[in-house]
């Protein structure tokens, strides 16, 4: 069985050590040590990475007891030098120990208990057994959380039997094969039965951060960071509000009245140009009414979407009787409607033929629109209409 060094020393970073067997796979090989203090994935804490003799460890896993290391080819001799990624494993230890520390006083404080816990590359959440927690219970956590990292305290971790244990104030009796527990104590926090790797002394965590919260199947997952990941999003949020206030010519403090008032103004921007497009609309309305007599109004614009010629064909229909046939060159779109006094069904007649035209659509009984892939289609299909709804009236 392999010696377990990230148990007895989880600061440790090199060793040397004897491979004990090599299996080879197709693409890779595993490789078992007779020591080693990488620790393989489990209990919700990823595996480490590093190297052994130079060669990237990909993956390590265990298996009955047995810790294996995956690397893409074996290495030359039995003895070797083995390194961790210790940037990797400190972040472990901090979130995972941070975890421990934060699950321990929502239960204190308001008997949330932690359901599941996910360290992930970016971010790190535990599932609480509670349906929300308010605004200001989160701030309290948080600054509970904080303060116990300042007090420093000591973090013991040593194994017991189950018997033992059960002498023991554990937040849940565990679920494991065997009779030997490993303990992780937060002097006068927490105790808890983890096979983890876990930092000394509670200021070692740095700094907690709350990140955000959602429901999740009647629990509420909880999103955090300690450490130099706290560091890290306050670095980047400190630049963002910093650049964003000198960019506004403002501070930190009247960045929120700053963007408020400008989006207001935004807002009323918004209504103005509306009102001026439809001003607009009313103004290209009356001049093609103007110019066409014909009782289908048929005209291709290069420079307008298909929202703007939905606006100016609704001026026409409200004023004539006359079917209108637009399309937009700019998006390759059509658009055919009437204000219900003519016996044409547009969605009907864009259903029947559009598929033989290489476009796809659809409407209602008094206007429809369709969108083609290139302009040629668009304009044969917009030549079939005119003939077609000449026809029938």
């Amino acid at each position: 069985m392999t010696k377990k060094l990230y148990y007895e020393s989880p600061y440790l970073t090199n060793w040397s050590t004897s491979v004990k067997d090599i299996i080879k796979k197709e693409g890779y090989c595993l490789v078992t040590l007779e020591e080693t203090a990488f620790y393989p994935e489990g209990g919700g804490q990823p595996s480490d990475s590093g190297f052994i003799q130079s060669i990237e460890v990909l993956d390590v896993f265990s298996e009955q007891g047995e810790v294996y290391h995956k690397l893409p080819y074996p290495p030359e001799s039995r003895a070797v030098e083995c390194s961790i990624d210790w940037n990797r494993r400190f972040d472990h230890m901090q979130q995972h120990t941070g975890q421990h520390l934060l699950s321990a006083l929502c239960i204190d404080l308001y008997n949330a208990h932690t359901s599941s816990f996910h360290l992930g590359r970016d971010t790190v959440s535990i599932d609480l057994c509670i349906p929300e927690l308010r605004e200001e219970q989160l701030q309290y956590i948080e600054k509970l959380v904080n303060q116990s990292i300042y007090e420093n305290r000591e973090i013991r971790t040593y194994f017991v039997t189950k018997d033992q244990a059960q002498t023991l104030p554990l937040r849940k009796q565990p679920d494991v094969e065997g009779n030997v527990l490993r303990i992780v104590e937060i002097d006068g926090i927490d105790t808890s039965a983890c096979a983890g790797t876990h930092v000394h002394r509670t200021g070692e965590l740095g700094l907690f951060k709350l990140l955000k919260t959602e429901k999740s199947k009647g629990n509420t997952r909880v999103y955090f960071i300690f450490g130099l990941r706290a560091l890290q999003d306050y670095q980047a949020t400190h630049t963002a509000i910093t650049t964003l206030a000198t960019a506004y010519s403002t501070n930190r403090e009247g960045l929120f009245a700053k963007i408020t008032k400008i989006e207001n103004e935004n807002k009323q921007y918004i209504k103005d140009i509306e009102l001026l497009k439809e001003e607009l609309n009313r103004f290209v309305a009356l001049e093609l009414i103007q110019d066409h007599h014909q009782s289908v109004l048929v005209e291709s614009f290069a420079d307008k979407t298909l929202k703007e010629l939905q606006g100016i064909a609704k001026q026409i229909t409200e004023r004539t009787n006359k079917l209108v046939i637009f399309a937009s060159l700019l998006e390759n779109k059509l658009f055919i409607t009437h204000n219900g006094s003519i016996s044409i069904h547009c969605g009907q007649l864009l259903k029947q033929e559009l598929p033989s035209h290489n476009g796809k659509g659809g409407g209602n009984n008094t206007s429809a629109q369709a969108a083609f892939s290139n302009a040629e289609d668009l304009e044969a299909f917009k030549n079939f209409l005119v003939y077609k709804t000449n026809e029938t009236l």
